[in-house]
């Protein structure tokens, strides 16, 4: 299918052939008809890519304090390796369309058929096929056209400001901007009965206002026209659906209210206010949060988890219905703010016409019939090989960052087999890294990859929810599999995937890369002729991570046993053995911070502090191993200090946390047909004392 891709690190924008989606639970594949480019917003994001990598630092000083603070814990060149596999990650574009439902998924709540209009960053992208979740599709009306529906996300973002504004009828309200939202914006006011003045410095934008129903609409003299206006009183409430950087807009707002006027913000505007104002006439200063309730919560966007109407009555979805709606009666005419229409092949030139001096106002990408989705595209020859290729099935960024760069440095030392497939649930995202790193096709359905003869190792990657059953069915279909840390969520998970692996001719190997980093390997080393047992402490400093991150939730499955395991398994390779638990305890109402107490069988103990409640500026793992008059620290794997008859020595690297070294190992027992460097009996042992840690049955 055809798809825009615009590359946030070069700034380059293309149309590419990539593999459609998959439907998938809660979700339907929808083959789009019209889609809506967003001058305003898109527009934004076009600069931005272009923009220097300076011009990025200081349009988001957010992400750079924030990478700041994590090159303190983790050290600057692998968190600079993450930061430039973030920018060569392709951004879709697009986030408003109409078309037709190809597939359903179980729970999707539409047909196979079904005219809908489709809303989302991300999701309602400009490409022939996207995948839709629930909650952010609706029906179209049998009047409305699907030129008319393609604007179902800016209406119910001009919407929800206007439900925000809780403007009633005959009050009178102002909307400074007059974009596509801002009209939108002023027919939903006509409807809602309000009188309306409308307001942009761009003569025509006020003279079309006038034609789709504002009472009055001016592009000067603003604050003297809300005077006349609104009979001296000043406005009822402003909406301000205006873009710039200037917080000139927001003020005027409060110049042209009335005593305790309500100021709504709608638009992307500058947000330094002037207090006077504000304060003299007591106005109350609200920011509507795009589409409507709803918006940016994971569990209703992406998992289909509805508020009740009784509770929540409008949610982004309502708002959307509510939207096509006005236009089926008539009230909203969207279709009239078209100005240009351009097929999808012809995207780039779209996009070059927001840089002219053409004028422009909604501008709609149309496709034709693109056929049956495919789910996966040729991007390179692919070598002439019988057996012994490997997969990649999730490409985030600790995939492209870490574990492809170290694939691609084994070949110094063991030799790495072709890439055959790269495999992502985004057809932009595996076209992309099939790209970067010579894969020879770009994938979106996993057995692709498990059906290709010529695949002899899988490496999984995706979010921990699916470890389990990748696994299990990468081993079914006679693969080696390497799995990124966690192997399995729960004790069901864990024991199908054993079973499998007790059963498969290939290996199986979890991504613990601790124990091979070089410093834990010369710890154990020191150790080797101890005659008695260790005391191991392992205090990990793991940030903060929000509450509605993945990470927490079912995909994730949690900090402790999606992390936690890593240190787990470290320790347990320094004592020789696999762990079991003594005792763990959490402090009160932290769910990601743990104190815990592991037992080997050589009667060597470990204390694991995993901890979410500390400091970026101290660094992330410190590691004390003590036997027998000896004690090794290791420092974020970049120090570490043997002391031992009075005297310490210290040794200082570039931080390895050792994913080269076991990627090599786990390549070279592919090769050798030889065991899993890994053994299965400590995979599971560290597996299953994170279920115990936090209570789950084992």
């Amino acid at each position: 299918m055809k798809q825009i891709e615009q590359n946030y690190r070069s700034g380059a924008m293309r149309v590419l052939d990539v593999p459609a989606p998959q439907a998938g639970r809660g979700a339907a594949l929808v083959a789009s008809e019209i889609s809506l480019i967003s001058a305003g917003t898109e527009k934004q994001i076009v600069d931005l890519a272009k923009a220097s990598l300076a011009g990025k630092a200081l349009a988001r000083p957010d992400l750079v304090r924030a990478t700041l603070r994590k090159a303190r814990s983790e050290g600057l060149i692998p968190v600079a390796r993450k930061v430039f596999a973030k920018l060569d990650t392709p951004i879709p574009l697009g986030y408003s369309l109409a078309g037709r439902v190809v597939e359903a998924g179980a729970g999707a709540g539409v047909a196979v058929g079904d005219r809908v209009a489709c809303a989302g960053a991300g999701i309602a992208n400009h490409a022939e096929f996207n995948r839709v979740p629930r909650n952010l599709m609706v029906r179209i009306p049998d009047g409305v056209s699907a030129e008319d529906a393609s604007f179902v996300t800016l209406g119910a973002i001009a919407l929800q400001g206007v439900r925000i504004a809780a403007a009633t009828l005959g009050e009178r309200v102002v909307v400074i901007g007059l974009g596509l939202i801002g009209l939108l914006t002023v027919q939903l006011l006509k409807a809602n009965g309000c009188r309306v003045l409308g307001f942009d410095p761009n003569p025509q934008r006020a003279a079309l206002a006038r034609e789709m129903g504002a009472d009055v609409a001016v592009s000067d003299r603003l604050h003297q026209a809300a005077a006349g206006f609104s009979d001296g009183h000043g406005a009822d409430a402003v909406i301000v659906t205006a873009s710039s950087k200037s917080s000139g807009p927001l003020n005027d707002a409060a110049e042209i209210s009335r005593l305790k006027g309500r100021v709504v913000v709608v638009g992307m505007v500058g947000m330094t206010i002037d207090r006077e104002p504000f304060y003299k006439r007591e106005l109350d200063l609200r920011l509507s949060m795009s589409y409507g309730p709803g918006r940016y919560d994971p569990a209703y966007e992406q998992e289909g988890h509805d508020y009740p109407l009784a509770y929540v009555r409008w949610t982004e979805q309502r708002n959307m219905e509510a939207f096509l709606e006005l236009i089926d009666q008539g009230r909203v005419t969207p279709a009239r703010l078209v100005t240009h229409r351009f097929a999808i092949d012809r995207a780039e030139d779209a996009y070059a016409l927001m840089d002219g001096d053409e004028p422009y106002l909604a501008i709609l990408l149309t496709y034709l019939d693109a056929g049956e989705p495919a789910h996966v595209v040729s991007v390179g020859a692919r070598p002439a090989v019988a057996t012994g290729g490997s997969a990649f099935i999730g490409l985030g960024n600790y995939a492209r960052a870490v574990l492809l760069p170290a694939y691609k440095s084994a070949a110094k030392s063991v030799g790495s087999p072709p890439l055959l497939v790269a495999v992502t649930a985004s057809g932009l995202s595996a076209r992309s890294a099939a790209e970067s790193f010579g894969f020879a096709q770009a994938a979106t359905d996993p057995d692709v990859a498990l059906d290709d003869p010529a695949v002899a190792t899988v490496f999984i990657a995706t979010r921990h929810d699916s470890h389990a059953d990748l696994a299990e069915r990468s081993l079914a279909a006679g693969k080696n599999v390497f799995l990124e840390k966690p192997l399995a969520l729960d004790a069901d998970q864990l024991g199908r995937v054993v079973a499998a692996a007790q059963q498969a001719r290939g290996i199986l190997m979890v991504g613990f890369n601790r124990r091979f980093s070089p410093m834990l390997v010369e710890a154990r080393e020191v150790l080797r002729d101890r005659t008695g047992p260790l005391n191991i402490v392992y205090r990990v400093n793991a940030g903060f991570v929000p509450a509605d991150s993945w990470l927490h939730g079912p995909q994730g499955g949690g900090r402790i046993i999606g992390e936690a395991c890593h240190f787990i398994d470290a320790m347990a390779f320094v004592a020789g053995g696999a762990p079991t638990l003594i005792g763990a305890v959490a402090p009160a109402g932290v769910g990601d911070s743990i104190s815990a107490m592991l037992g080997f069988a050589d009667g060597s103990i470990g204390t694991l502090v995993y901890s979410s409640l500390g400091d970026p500026a101290v660094p992330k793992e410190r590691i004390e191993i003590m036997s027998a008059g000896t004690i090794v620290e290791i420092e974020d794997y970049t120090t570490i200090r043997t002391s031992r008859g009075g005297r310490t020595k210290t040794r200082r690297a570039r931080q390895d946390k050792g994913q080269a070294a076991m990627m090599a190992a786990f390549l070279s027992a592919v090769a050798d047909g030889a065991e899993s460097p890994i053994p299965l009996a400590q995979l599971v042992a560290t597996t299953r004392v994170t279920f115990e840690m936090v209570g789950e049955p084992t």
